[in-house]
């Protein structure tokens, strides 16, 4: 029996997303733990502030449909059913807050480039889900590309 009941994964579904599945999956494959996994999408009107005069709805749309299907690739990847993978749109860290305290999460875990100074600060999904975290935080390290 493990001492988590309930894994959160934030992926962010690059190629870097792999790595953080593995480390999942070696961690508890044959443990009796709920694994579920998100990807938050920031709204696009986020991105551009609004200076776009169109509706970007339909794309939006698009890039959930896109990330669905990337998200049950790793769900099948780890033996998770498709409907324990969420994605969901906002600002990445406070989504994952919420799921953790609204569905019992006890660990969360997401990939971690290691910034340092500045974006660190401001650029770091990874920091924003430690801080303010009501659970434990497992960042995995994703090494710089070479």
């Amino acid at each position: 029996m493990s001492y988590y009941r309930h894994v959160l994964v934030g992926l962010d579904l690059s190629p870097e997303s792999e790595l953080v599945v593995d480390h999942v999956q070696e961690l508890f494959d044959d443990r009796e733990v709920k694994i579920s996994l998100i990807h938050v999408q920031e709204p696009l009107s986020f991105a551009y502030g609004g200076d776009i005069p169109m509706d970007l709805s339909e794309v939006q749309t698009q890039m959930e449909q896109q990330a669905r299907v990337r998200l049950d690739h790793f769900c099948r990847q780890l033996g998770v059913p498709e409907s324990d993978g969420h994605v969901r749109i906002g600002q990445p860290a406070q989504e994952m807050h919420h799921f953790a305290q609204e569905h019992d999460v006890d660990l969360t875990v997401v990939g971690s480039h290691g910034r340092h100074g500045l974006a660190l600060i401001f650029g770091s999904t990874a920091n924003g889900v430690l801080h303010g975290a009501t659970c434990d935080v497992l960042a995995v390290h994703i090494p710089k590309s070479t």
